[in-house]
């Protein structure tokens, strides 16, 4: 029954007493209890409307804190009351109410019937008002509540409560197939108000929401049991979201996903297709916060020796020429050295020092790579550039050097270089294609790729080829000899810290010579390049054989 209907019974003239009634109830306006009912012709309110009215209010403010056994312990149907109380706000998920009772009188039975507001305040809705009413009786010198599901709403009946339905319906992050991303580290995650934390679900919550109107989601009567939505109470104009389709494909990343497993440090593992740049697998653990594959930033080590020896080739060297490989060099009093101090021996090559990943070579030819020839080099493999990959994204450092020292920390991947695995992974990438290709994880959302200001000569990408290919056949890549798909590879532990000895990120980086794939894997102080990453660069290849 609406209150304007009960307003108006009540300043029917049925005597003197009534009239009364209503002048006060007109003068003092609606919703305000305090002058609601009076006894006779004075000022005396009727004391069991105040004291019904008062105990209301007390059941409507538990309700509205959310302490559903403290509101249940009012009525006659504790339990179930809270049942239902319970039901309804932990559905709507108020982030405030209000409930307000109104102007009571008595019926013929002796109860006193309340009408009352109810304002929430929910997410995806705005506010929820509607009205209701509510019967106390007197039981044992105290009023009681008559609890039942109309009292709580209307349009209730028993089995069924108040729930929220998404009308903007969250759209999906696709793989490439147009199926579920199944990547959680880089798809991401959802808050329980159904918004994006963090990765893609975040970066792209706008377009996977959906909107168009104030509110996305409608308050609806649904079923207890089923959660089936029956009716709407409040209406919303949003549209449902958008999907984000990615580049990955679900068989590579999975076979990356597989690789990682077991793994008791930081990691990241990510591959690419290197005739287009699409990113067809990331991995990085743990989910949460930047994800390593795409944005970590760490000194590459000598998995950098790509660029440098691209460098060197550029500069006339040649894999054939013989070179020097010894257990200690030094550049202004500063000592480089070769892992473990190991030598190769005399008559070894630029490609045997490569593959073998020989520091104190690569210190010693440096002048190959001075003046802007290293950071010049890096532009041609995209290097610097800014990247419009659809992701954040940290996109490499390669600073001019400043000193002899700083070139020769340099020229081993230490100093001021700095590149993220997905740098590193597009570095083999542009070695197996011949040409920077920019990274795309999101096609949709990227606005113009970055071109390479620099490129590579096909003789030089020819050699680094021969080089890599070594790698894996005699050098520090061995974990990878053996597996199908021509793999080549180049490994690096790079230092990082002022710890003595210093601690070190073991990196893995190449590309399959016989199929349109170049990866790499990153373990953040993990360890050897060839020992340690090593093995998970072979899990991942085998496991997509």
């Amino acid at each position: 029954m609406a209150r304007h209907d009960r307003v108006r019974r009540r300043g029917a003239r049925r005597g003197p007493l009534l009239g009364v009634a209503m002048a006060v109830v007109l003068a003092s306006g609606a919703g305000w209890w305090g002058y609601n009912a009076w006894s006779g012709d004075g000022p005396e309110r009727d004391p069991d409307v105040v004291a019904a009215t008062e105990q209301l209010q007390s059941f409507l403010d538990a309700w509205a804190a959310g302490e559903a056994a403290k509101a249940g312990a009012l009525s006659d149907s504790p339990r179930t009351a809270e049942s239902l109380l319970t039901s309804v706000m932990t559905n709507l998920k108020p982030t405030g109410a209000k409930l307000t009772a109104g102007d009571g009188k008595k019926d013929d039975q002796g109860k006193v019937v309340i009408p009352y507001t109810a304002r929430f305040t929910v997410p995806a809705v705005g506010e929820f008002r509607y009205e209701s009413e509510a019967a106390l009786t007197g039981k044992a010198g105290k009023w009681v509540v008559e609890f039942g599901s109309p009292m709580v709403h209307p349009r209730l009946v028993p089995g069924k409560t108040l729930a929220l339905k998404a009308v903007a319906k969250r759209a999906a992050v696709l793989d490439a197939n147009g199926d579920d991303l199944q990547a959680a580290s880089l798809r991401g995650s959802v808050d329980e108000q159904g918004k994006g934390t963090f990765g893609l679900e975040a970066r792209y919550d706008k377009q996977l929401r959906g909107g168009g109107g104030a509110a996305t989601s409608e308050v609806v009567i649904a079923d207890r049991q089923s959660g089936e939505a029956e009716a709407s109470l409040t209406k919303s104009s949003a549209k449902p979201g958008t999907p984000v389709r990615t580049t990955i494909d679900p068989e590579v990343q999975g076979a990356a996903a597989a690789a990682m497993e077991g793994l008791e440090v930081n990691a990241a593992l990510i591959a690419l297709e290197p005739s287009t740049g699409n990113v067809l697998a990331v991995s990085s653990r743990p989910a949460g916060g930047i994800n390593r594959a795409l944005a970590g930033r760490y000194p590459p080590g000598s998995t950098f020796k790509v660029v440098t020896a691209a460098a060197m080739l550029k500069a006339g060297m040649k894999p054939s020429d013989v070179v020097a490989c010894p257990k200690f060099t030094r550049v202004d009093g500063q000592r480089f050295e070769n892992q473990n101090q190991f030598t190769l021996p005399a008559g070894s090559t630029f490609k045997d020092s490569f593959a073998k990943s020989c520091n104190t070579m690569f210190v010693e030819n440096r002048a190959k790579a001075g003046g802007s020839a290293l950071h010049d080099t890096a532009e041609a493999f995209g290097i610097g550039g800014e990247w419009d990959v659809g992701d954040v994204t940290y996109d490499g450092s390669v600073p001019v050097t400043t000193s002899d020292n700083d070139l020769a920390a340099s020229t081993i991947g230490q100093a001021r270089v700095q590149a993220s695995p997905l740098v590193m992974a597009s570095i083999a990438a542009t070695v197996k294609e011949g040409t920077f290709k920019q990274p795309v994880l999101v096609p949709g959302a990227v606005k113009k790729k970055y071109e390479a200001t620099a490129r590579l000569d096909p003789s030089v990408t020819g050699a680094l080829r021969e080089m890599m290919r070594a790698t894996v056949t005699y050098g520090a890549g061995s974990a990878l000899t053996g597996i199908p798909g021509e793999p080549h590879a180049k490994t690096g532990t790079a230092e990082f810290g002022e710890e003595k000895p210093p601690r070190t990120h073991a990196w893995m980086i190449g590309y399959q010579g016989d199929s349109d794939l170049a990866w790499c894997v990153m373990l953040e102080d993990g360890g050897s390049g060839g020992a340690d990453a090593g093995p998970v660069a072979a899990r991942f290849l085998k496991n997509l054989t």
